[in-house]
């Protein structure tokens, strides 16, 4: 009778796992329609059929069905195994990592299960996933909802190392989702809530790696446009980068919790910040924090002070090169420039050059809340930081003594701190204007006056020669050498004559017009540009600077002259 039984059992046992795996073989070839994103589906679609693939203890894999037919067997294969890593890799690292810091999904999710799917489908330009909120919530209440825990990851992604980085990506935004809109009914600034999920690779130790290169190419894109607005969200590649290397500087220097904090809590964007820092027990707040990293994006070394540094090593070597306003170094100098910057932009303006007492002046047209500091660096290379003189709302000056000798240059970071929330799509800019005075302080006042007077002199001399040479039928103009600083808007000068004479001979990718007029003009500028972006590793390299400045000083002299004499 035992036999019987237990014969009975295996039998059934065997039966019944059977069918266990014809069930599991059909539900891996089963087919589900979902609805997608129409702006980020390649083809413009709101609704595809999709093939269960692959699960795993807390993912369903499904990949559109009309891409998965169309790849080879081989290619199949190889993305089953390449799931297989990525569910091992979710399991053990991304999901206990990322949920033991900001908290869980929602699980059991919407369809009470506690498993996510993951959704492969062909995505249109650089986009890699993107979540759908509605999928949270049920039909009845948003007709296209797939009410599932569920995210979507482009095709592209399969077999391709920055797969857990995207998925990592998309799984905060899934968290987020239940952290903010779930718990507390309110949906967070997209800057802040991208923020976090682009940081997601740092935590995981991606970025270290050098896996994936996302933080390479945040910093990248960074350095070609430093001055885009953090908070305004346009979905380019410069907001992920802006906001990237913000996030990473808060994180260096105030701790995950912050970015932790600031997602479980009922604020959103700036003010969660805000809420965060308090609760941490730090006095600062989001707009110091912003300044600061300003500050430390151009100077970059914890020696000048702590804020003013990157911690992260990836970081270490950052610093943007500021937008460069040359003085000439003799004589008197104005300069006055109308710029416009969105809220929370940095604007770097550097000015070297200049003799004398130095005045700057600050103006905004329409937003009183601008903070600027300003760095000086003095002629040891030390640098030191202060803050403007806001003498009203809209008005701010500094007056630096002996610029030019005490000091060789001085950067102004101005930056608009008014609106704090509301960031939805592009935002407003608002001008801004600075003015730079520059000239002889009262004690050499007279040395400069005199100064002056033997140049003119000189000056004089050399036009007598010019012509006396003219008269004599010689009219090819011709200088052995450059001895004084050129630039823009000089008039009826025999050495801009020998420049141009100069810049003409050295082709026309130099100087097309090839025009001798003795004027300083836009041509002759650009000409001067052109010459010193060529020759940028004895020019300008040396005084810190990776484009041409137009101005005829020292260095550029000494290059002209080192060419005349060979």
């Amino acid at each position: 009778m035992f036999w019987k039984e237990l014969k009975f059992f295996i039998i059934f046992f065997v039966i019944g796992f059977f069918l266990f795996l014809i069930a599991q073989t059909v539900n891996a070839q089963s087919s589900v329609d979902f609805y997608i994103e129409r702006d980020f589906d390649a083809l413009g679609r709101t609704k595809i059929e999709a093939v269960f693939v692959k699960n795993s203890s807390n993912l369903y894999f499904y990949i559109e069905k009309n891409w998965w037919e169309s790849q080879l067997q081989i290619k199949q294969n190889e993305i089953l195994k390449s799931l297989d890593q990525l569910s091992i890799e979710f399991q053990n690292k991304i999901y206990p990592t990322l949920t033991s810091i900001f908290g869980y999904e929602r699980n059991p999710g919407i369809d009470s299960d506690s498993k996510i799917t993951i959704l492969f489908h062909p995505v249109k330009g650089a986009e890699v996933g993107y979540l759908r909120t509605a999928d949270g919530y049920e039909k009845i209440q948003i007709t296209s909802s797939n009410e599932r825990e569920m995210f979507y990851i482009s095709t592209e992604l399969l077999g391709d190392p920055k797969l857990k980085t995207a998925v990592a990506h998309e799984f905060l935004h899934l968290i987020t989702f239940n952290q903010k809109n779930i718990n507390f009914g309110v949906e967070d600034d997209v800057w802040l809530n991208e923020a976090r999920a682009d940081f997601s690779a740092t935590i995981l130790g991606y970025n270290d790696k050098g896996e994936t290169e996302i933080l390479k190419s945040r910093i990248r894109d960074f350095a070609e446009s430093p001055s885009d607005s953090i908070t305004e969200w346009r979905g380019l590649k410069y907001d992920y980068a802006s906001v990237s290397l913000f996030i990473h500087y808060l994180t260096d220097h105030y701790g995950i919790k912050i970015l932790a904090d600031s997602l479980k809590s009922k604020y959103t964007g700036i003010e969660s910040i805000n809420f965060a820092l308090e609760k941490n027990g730090y006095k600062e707040r989001f707009a110091d924090i912003f300044t600061d990293w300003t500050i430390a994006t151009v100077l970059n070394d914890c020696s000048i002070g702590k804020k003013y540094c990157y911690l992260n090593n990836n970081l270490k070597d950052i610093k943007i090169y500021p937008n460069v306003n040359f003085l000439p170094v003799s004589g008197s100098a104005s300069l006055s420039v109308i710029h416009s910057t969105k809220n929370w932009a940095g604007n770097w303006q550097k000015f070297i050059g200049g003799n004398g007492d130095l005045t700057l002046e600050f103006y905004s047209y329409n937003e009183p809340k601008f903070v600027v500091p300003y760095i000086l660096e003095s002629k040891e290379g030390k640098y030191s930081v202060n803050w403007l003189n806001f003498n009203n709302s809209t008005k701010g000056d500094v007056e630096i003594a002996n610029f030019g000798d005490k000091y060789k240059s001085l950067i102004i970071i101005p930056s608009l701190q008014a609106k704090i929330s509301d960031f939805n799509g592009s935002d407003i800019a608002y001008p801004f204007n600075y003015s730079v005075n520059v000239g002889p302080n009262s004690d050499t006042h007279n040395q400069y006056l005199i100064q002056q007077l033997l140049e003119q002199i000189e000056s004089l001399k050399k036009q007598i020669a010019e012509l006396q040479n003219n008269i004599s039928g010689g009219l090819t103009i011709s200088c052995s050498s450059i001895n004084n600083n050129l630039y823009l808007g000089i008039k009826n000068n025999n050495e801009v004559k020998c420049l141009q004479n100069f810049l003409k001979s050295q082709g026309s990718s130099i100087y097309p017009e090839g025009l001798i007029t003795g004027n300083f003009g836009v041509l002759t500028y650009r000409a001067v540009i052109r010459f010193q972006e060529k020759y940028a590793s004895e020019i300008l390299f040396p005084l810190g600077l990776n484009k041409g400045t137009g101005y005829v000083g020292l260095s550029t002299r000494n290059k002209i002259n080192q060419i005349l004499s060979s």
